[in-house]
């Protein structure tokens, strides 16, 4: 597909002017052969018309071309990082319930069913390009109260939402990966005190999300992850120019993000 593009736009460069001066030779050499004839004259300029409006048609539609592929690929992208999400997540989720089941059927059973609507919404709602902030919030509500299912220790989440209009659209699967970055680094590797603190502000225009969360210095590792690489893509893919990412300098044992998109 690389080499088509550059193909065709190398074709395009070349083809305007090749075509107009092979254009302007012919008419000149007709002239010589039929002399200055006004019938030739009226065809000449007819026959440059035709041609020109031919040529006009032919770089329009490789245009659209161009355009369709870089559409195609830019769709490719996003849903091969969509796809990307959560597998760590579920994997555990699940290796906890092969013990639940014997020891907590009915703690299990609740397991299942968050698992199971997180799961939907990923496959489904997570391959469109926009759902509402509203959707994007059940989400991560059901990802924290599975957490809290899940470990047995005390966790102190606090999520808070200020949000106008829970209907503006967003794109999906977005404030997950840094949620998810927060359990995964600071309260899997804590034994004690472990707390993820979010606010999320939104309205009709802008949409601030904020995490923090604490975590072992002795545990973090100085090479960034796959996760927050695939948030910076999707950001450049879909909010090019209008957002801001910010990842506060760890102060002590306490790492921040700061999200802001405009919509």
């Amino acid at each position: 597909m690389a080499f088509q593009n550059i193909f065709t736009k190398r074709l395009l460069l070349k083809a305007v002017p090749y075509f107009f001066i092979g254009t302007t030779i012919l008419i000149f050499v007709l002239n010589d052969v039929f002399g200055d004839d006004d019938g030739f004259v009226v065809f000449s300029l007819l026959f440059f018309t035709a041609l020109t409006i031919w040529m006009i048609r032919w770089i329009i539609l490789q245009i659209k071309a161009i355009l369709r592929l870089k559409k195609e690929k830019k769709q490719a992208e996003l849903m091969h990082l969509k796809s990307q999400v959560n597998p760590h997540f579920f994997f555990n989720t699940l290796n906890n319930l092969y013990g639940l089941v014997e020891n907590d059927p009915a703690k299990a059973q609740q397991l299942i069913l968050k698992l199971s609507d997180m799961m939907r919404y990923s496959i489904y709602e997570g391959q469109n390009d926009w759902v509402t902030l509203d959707e994007e919030i059940t989400y991560l509500e059901n990802y924290m109260e599975l957490h809290r299912m899940r470990y047995h220790k005390e966790i102190a989440i606090r999520f808070e939402i200020d949000a106008e209009d829970r209907s503006v659209k967003i794109m999906p699967l977005l404030f997950i990966i840094m949620v998810e970055n927060a359990f995964k680094h600071g309260v899997e590797k804590l034994r004690k005190d472990a707390f993820v603190h979010i606010c999320l502000k939104a309205t009709q225009q802008q949409v601030d999300f904020e995490i923090e969360n604490n975590f072992d210095a002795e545990e973090m590792s100085e090479k960034g992850g796959i996760g927050l690489n695939n948030l910076k893509k999707r950001l450049d893919l879909v909010y090019l120019k209008r957002h801001e990412l910010e990842i506060l300098p760890a102060h002590g044992d306490v790492y921040k993000i700061r999200l802001r998109l405009t919509l």
